[in-house]
């Protein structure tokens, strides 16, 4: 049943302030559980399975499903599409997942995410998930393809989300979704973004916190070049963010989006070294 005639049974009018956006088409939600690759072994996380019809799926493919779901109202066309596949190995759970401690949730067992995020909150939530201590090895998830295309970026068209994202894992924008795929249609195009997730990040820094502290410095001021960027997000005399470059072996000159990861990773390196 498409989400719009399940929706009017239960009287529900989608909120635009949640961002809800629901795949009704058959084809897009059988490949993006593809793309997961799941097993009967497989423990999975949804986030935002609306109306369900992902969430079946998953139920189907996967060993157990915690589908975490922020309005109230979807509890019972939950329940009752969880109820006609006669799915038991599906756990709903009814809050915000930014709110959710997910190492508590997931305990320490492996886990792959799956998630249809709202869109205004896609960062808040990659930021949530990719730096919980048991993090998903896998994630696939829907989001704007603008966001996408920002998250897959090489040097040259970095941003902080792109350093973010890639620190932790690696990202492949594997399929375009058109808006004739959801209801309501959003207006924009959007993509489904695999990452998969690093035991350790690619790179090596003394303090995870320094680094991204160096990182956001960098984007703080990315229209200028890197020496007066640092000279001012960390209040360096102009001599000590030209010593900063010259440890990390780097033209002052460069600009933010330019750097590769290891190019951030050596900038830490000698910011710890200078302090």
């Amino acid at each position: 049943m498409n989400p719009k005639t399940l929706l009017d049974l239960h009287r529900i009018t989608p909120k635009k302030s949640l961002g809800q956006n629901f795949i009704h088409d058959p084809n897009a939600l059988d490949k993006i559980v593809a793309l997961a690759e799941l097993d009967k072994t497989d423990r999975v996380l949804e986030i935002g399975p609306g109306t369900g019809a992902m969430t079946t799926r998953l139920g189907h493919a996967a060993g157990e499903v915690i589908a975490v779901e922020l309005d109230n109202r979807l509890e019972t066309v939950l329940d009752a599409a969880l109820a006609l596949e006669r799915l038991t190995n599906v756990r709903i759970l009814i809050g915000d997942i930014l709110h959710v401690d997910v190492d508590g949730l997931m305990g320490e067992a492996p886990y792959i995410m799956v998630a249809n995020v709202p869109y205004y909150i896609t960062s808040a939530i990659l930021r949530h998930m990719l730096e919980a201590r048991n993090r998903p090895r896998r994630l696939v998830l829907t989001v704007q393809l603008e966001v996408a295309e920002r998250i897959v970026a090489k040097p040259g068209e970095m941003s902080l989300l792109a350093v973010s994202v890639q620190f932790y894992a690696k990202p492949q924008l594997v399929m375009r979704l058109k808006p004739s795929v959801f209801w309501p249609r959003p207006d924009v195009d959007s993509a489904v973004l695999r990452l998969t997730t690093y035991d350790t990040p690619p790179v090596e820094v003394p303090d995870e916190a320094l680094f991204f502290r160096v990182v956001r410095a960098g984007f703080a001021q990315k229209r200028k070049q890197l020496k007066n960027a640092f000279g001012e997000g960390f209040g360096l005399r102009h001599e000590d963010a030209a010593a900063m470059m010259e440890i990390a072996q780097i033209d002052p000159k460069r600009r933010a989006e330019t750097l590769v990861l290891e190019e951030w990773a050596a900038l830490t390196r000698a910011y710890a070294a200078l302090k």
